[in-house]
């Protein structure tokens, strides 16, 4: 019905339980999912996440039938000075996230690129600098348990907001494993085009998320935004880019009872363009 390479976010569905959220996808005919783990944002993994927790969901998403791209987690503010007491929890929490991305078959673990602000809490160039060394460190972790960290930069409300700065953690990046992730409504949020965007990551580009937008908003459904699909999907497949795509839908422009049918709507378009 869509393209193979076109799953849905269960953020999408964040309104819903994880068991519903996923019974929702698969009715709406997908069969890949990126699993939302983003406290306050979608809450389909919580953040006190244990061993027991990590079985349960892991079950339940297996119950489901849908296979899991990647895991959407957060670790705390990346640009955030710890002590030892935070730094130990972050490790743990790090730990947990990886060891749900292998027991849910992910590729990897997505993480941010910085605090929910755009101003550093010391200098730019020191906090870029503190992204990309958690950045990569999350990155050696997940190789020894034969999963990627990527990370979503750039994020309009983010410390990497824009291509500048996207630009500069990519560069701090240059020599580790981790991937990026190429949002089209952050990108179009922040006043860049998407083409743009492929243009200068496209050799680092691991996953696509997929939601309309006009400058200074991103929670418009795909077609209702001014986000140009067609050129950048066509930008990805001329640069050589493989990788999978996923809707994530975390929209205000529709009711949860719309969802599903949006949900539709948004894969037949996309899935046409890919």
């Amino acid at each position: 019905m869509f393209s193979p390479r076109l799953g849905c976010s269960s953020i999408s569905f964040r309104h819903q339980a994880l068991p519903d959220a996923l019974a929702s996808i698969r009715a709406a005919g997908f069969e890949e999912i990126d699993l939302g783990a983003l406290p306050g944002v979608c809450d389909h993994v919580p953040f006190v996440l244990d061993e027991a927790a990590v079985s349960q969901i892991s079950g339940t998403i297996r119950g489901s039938g849908l296979r899991v791209r990647s895991v959407n987690g957060d670790i705390g503010d990346l640009n955030a000075l710890l002590d030892g007491e935070e730094r130990q929890a972050r490790s743990a929490h790090l730990r947990r996230l990886l060891e749900l991305t292998v027991e849910v078959g992910a590729r990897a673990l997505v993480l941010p690129c910085g605090a929910l602000s755009h101003a550093p809490v010391r200098s730019l160039e020191e906090d870029l600098d503190t992204v990309a060394a958690e950045l990569t460190h999350a990155g050696d972790e997940a190789s020894r348990q034969g999963v990627e960290v990527w990370t979503e930069s750039l994020h309009f409300f983010r410390l990497c907001w824009n291509l500048d700065r996207a630009r500069a953690l990519a560069g701090r990046l240059a020599e580790s494993s981790v991937g990026v992730v190429m949002d089209f409504s952050h990108i179009v949020a922040s006043g860049a085009d998407p083409v743009e965007f492929v243009e200068a990551f496209h050799d680092r580009i691991a996953h696509v998320h997929l939601r309309d937008a006009v400058p200074g908003d991103i929670h418009l459904s795909i077609g209702t935004g001014e986000a140009d699909f067609a050129g950048g999907l066509d930008a990805l497949s001329e640069a050589g880019y493989r990788g999978h795509f996923a809707l994530e839908l975390e929209t205000r422009d529709v009711t949860d009872e719309q969802r599903p049918v949006a949900a539709v709507a948004a894969a037949q378009l996309i899935s046409s363009l890919i």
